[in-house]
């Protein structure tokens, strides 16, 4: 499980002091250490709880809640403060802030601005600011976009393998959202049916809370959560992109790793995906028809300077007859490729037909040897030799070459 932030409010007001303590309890990733009615009590509740962030709601007594923050901030220097108003009072915010508060927000308050603002305020504490000081940062959500050169170069089989493996690790918390609206397949190579689709979720997005976006997604037996794209075609229209970026925002708050499974059509829902992940593997395979898209693709991300500079390649299917050597490859593309998946037909299509992922239906053969490299290279994980494994290194051993 992912660290849970300890959290402790104060607002005299029951009218709004109870909506956001219901809001609180339903965030897994969100413990209500504290709840008061009285500023004057609260810097004892704070004393005596150590809450990993403090949040005054300021309107019942702005003189006594600015007062109560410069107080807080002064005996807690490393606590971070989240002031809340429901008053468009711009010299409110200013004295919050002033007095030491890290962040404000609006009454009533959003569970996405929520959740955005307590994950600034845990980086915070991932920088060695925080008043607790055992030394462990917490763990920052990661989001990978898998983008096809092509149709059939295998987005759907890395996606769902990729995710399975990541799963495997208890301390990680990992989803898959199946973004090939009209003819994703991943629920098929997980042999999962939910109860809920993406386009469940996107409808009723305005008033989703984190227990109902948890129930959503299906649960695999290797521990990946999936969201996938909806039954019904007619059901794609109802999926824009702002329900995606609302989407990913929340589901940031309880899940260490995110797979984004894009469709081929760079719609602008694919596009959103792209904007809102942290890393794009661009999956090509040794092929001139692959290669020259990958040219295409990498010219038309470049053009957004951010979205070029999250671009990696990834080969598959490497090993197969007639492929270009990859020195030719990289002299195409002009750049470095960033990992190599070992081509192992047989292993991939029985773990595909038999909707089992490669982990648990050959977790010995190349295929999966080669996901398991992803994985660790993509999470930083060291190799039984005790050193990082190279990138393309390691599949060159599984090639023989």
């Amino acid at each position: 499980m992912r660290d849970v932030q300890r959290v402790a409010i104060v607002d005299p007001s029951d009218a709004t002091r109870e909506p956001l303590r219901n809001l609180l309890l339903g965030v897994d990733s969100i413990w209500l250490e504290a709840e008061c009615a009285r500023y004057e009590f609260f810097f004892d509740v704070i004393h005596q709880s150590m809450p990993d962030v403090a949040i005054v709601c300021i309107d019942s007594d702005q003189n006594k809640a600015i007062q109560l923050i410069a107080q807080l901030c002064s005996e807690f220097p490393d606590l971070p403060v989240l002031a809340v108003s429901g008053k468009n009072d711009g010299q409110a915010i200013l004295q919050a802030l002033r007095s030491g508060a890290r962040e404000f927000l609006t009454a009533p308050v959003q569970l996405e601005e929520l959740l955005t603002a307590l994950n600034r305020l845990k980086r915070i504490v991932g920088n060695g600011e925080s008043h607790h000081s055992n030394g462990t940062a917490p763990m920052q959500s990661m989001v990978y976009a898998v983008l096809g050169s092509r149709g059939g170069v295998g987005c759907t089989s890395i996606a769902v393998n990729l995710g399975a493996v990541l799963a495997q690790d208890p301390s990680r918390q990992v989803a898959l959202i199946d973004l090939d609206l009209a003819l994703g397949d991943a629920d098929v190579a997980l042999d999962l049916m939910g109860d809920h689709t993406l386009a469940d979720v996107a409808v009723n997005i305005d008033r989703i809370d984190m227990n109902f976006l948890r129930r959503s997604l299906c649960k695999h037996s290797t521990g990946l959560f999936l969201l996938p794209h909806p039954v019904q075609l007619e059901d794609c229209q109802l999926i824009r992109e702002e329900h995606l970026q609302r989407l990913v925002n929340l589901l940031r708050a309880s899940y260490s790793h995110l797979i984004l499974d894009l469709s081929k059509s760079f719609s602008p829902l694919d596009i959103t995906a792209l904007h809102v992940s942290d890393m794009i593997l661009l999956v090509a395979q040794l092929d001139l028809s692959s290669l020259r898209n990958v040219v295409r693709m990498q010219l038309a991300l470049a053009a957004d300077e951010v979205l070029g500079r999250k671009v990696q390649i990834v080969l598959n299917r490497v090993g197969s007859d007639n492929d270009i050597s990859l020195k030719k490859a990289e002299e195409i593309i002009g750049k470095p490729i960033y990992y190599q998946i070992v081509n192992d037909p047989r292993a991939m299509i029985e773990s595909r037909n038999a909707g089992v992922p490669l982990c648990q239906h050959a977790p010995r053969s190349k295929a999966n040897l080669s996901i398991v490299g992803l994985a660790d290279t993509l999470t930083g994980k060291k190799d039984t030799q005790g050193g990082a494994r190279k990138k393309t290194g390691f599949f060159t051993t599984l090639l023989g070459r």
